[in-house]
């Protein structure tokens, strides 16, 4: 998987015509996702201005400080064709916006995680244009996966699908949630990836908060632990994979009981997944299984988000979004059922959909794990 591969030249033409036909003059976007999508630049966000002003027709130039210059030049940015063009310290870089766009501006597109005050600057800047949000442009471009990018989040999947392999090194009775998460960021770098996004180690009742973290709690014998970890690769895509475990001594006889229709649910979802299925049908699928067995109440969030250079982007698997499912979209399938005060379970796995089905990306068991 070459890096051009990754980052095509094209990107750029193609975010053109689509600002075009979505009636902007130009994309503005400052550090983050599809600033990299587009260029292939990780750029460092800062106080300092870096901001690619893609205008619907003409020369896309990427502003930067001139001390980062050297990494814009070092990046995949140069090979799309762009211009590039610094400022230094104590200048007022929001100018150099408005000369590199051709002609009259009515109307932008900002990146939609843009700081508040570089928006602030940019509207003072460009008083007479109207400010949108870049991702009505650039989501449709995002929302279904290339070869390469496919390619790419499969290498994170296998990433941290080896980190989950090796969890019975770390993962015992009376350790602390704190120290087992320790261990287990060292392994996720150890395995490939350059940034731990998050490490949640929830057991016993914590495992009945989807989002716990950790504590300096110790794990008891028998207990479930819930385990999502994820990062971000060199490629810049990225890994989230949920597996659910019990250290020390045999399950809870009620939770096991709930984990075999937790474990279906997943299953049955997965394989709902097709194009043409819409992302609300596929939600519905695990649902409507924790439902009838009488845990509904205890499912307490979507079933699954897209995912690429964002840990949680478009598509969303959830009641209420009716968009049928294309080849390349990938998301995560991840059911969970959490009765509180006891404990929790979760089973996740990134998902791509076909020309004609699935894919899973992580191919670990998703039966329950004794340690």
């Amino acid at each position: 998987m070459g890096i051009d591969e990754l980052y095509p030249a094209e990107r750029l033409a193609a975010a053109q015509r689509a600002t075009a036909a979505a009636g902007l003059d130009a994309l503005l976007l400052t550090p983050g996702s599809d600033l990299r999508y587009l260029t292939g630049y990780d750029a460092h966000a800062g106080e300092r201005l870096t901001c690619l002003v893609l205008p619907a027709e003409g020369e896309p130039t990427l502003i930067v400080p001139v001390l980062e210059r050297p990494a814009a030049e070092a990046s995949p940015a140069p090979a799309t064709g762009l211009r590039i063009v610094d400022h230094t310290d104590g200048t007022d870089p929001y100018p150099l916006v408005r000369t590199a766009l051709p002609g009259p501006v009515t109307a932008v597109g900002l990146a939609d995680r843009m700081w508040a005050e570089q928006v602030l600057a940019l509207r003072a800047t460009l008083p007479d244009a109207a400010q949108r949000l870049a991702g009505e442009v650039l989501r449709e471009l995002r929302i279904r996966k290339s070869p390469a990018e496919v390619a790419a989040l499969a290498e994170a999947g296998a990433a941290i699908d080896a980190v989950h392999d090796r969890m019975g090194e770390w993962l015992r009775p009376g350790r602390t949630e704190t120290e087992v998460a320790t261990d287990i960021a060292a392994a996720i770098r150890a395995a490939g990836h350059v940034t731990v996004d998050f490490v949640i180690v929830a057991a016993g009742p914590n495992g009945a908060s989807p989002h716990h973290g950790t504590s300096d709690r110790p794990i008891g014998a028998g207990e479930p632990v819930v385990v999502d970890i994820g990062g971000t690769m060199p490629s810049g895509y990225r890994s989230d994979c949920t597996r659910t475990y019990v250290a020390g001594g045999p399950a809870p006889t009620d939770f096991a009981a709930y984990y075999m229709v937790l474990h279906e649910a997943q299953r049955a979802a997965v394989e709902a997944v097709r194009p043409g299925t819409t992302a609300e049908a596929v939600d519905a699928v695990a649902r409507d299984l924790i439902a009838g067995a009488g845990y509904g109440e205890a499912f307490l969030h979507r079933t699954g988000h897209g995912i690429g250079l964002d840990g949680h982007e478009e598509p969303y698997v959830v009641a209420g979004n009716p968009r049928p499912l294309e080849a390349g979209m990938a998301f995560s399938i991840e059911p969970g059922i959490y009765l509180a005060g006891r404990h929790g379970a979760r089973i996740e796995d990134i998902v791509v959909c076909t020309t004609d089905g699935v894919q899973r990306l992580n191919t670990t068991p998703t039966e329950l794990i004794a340690l």
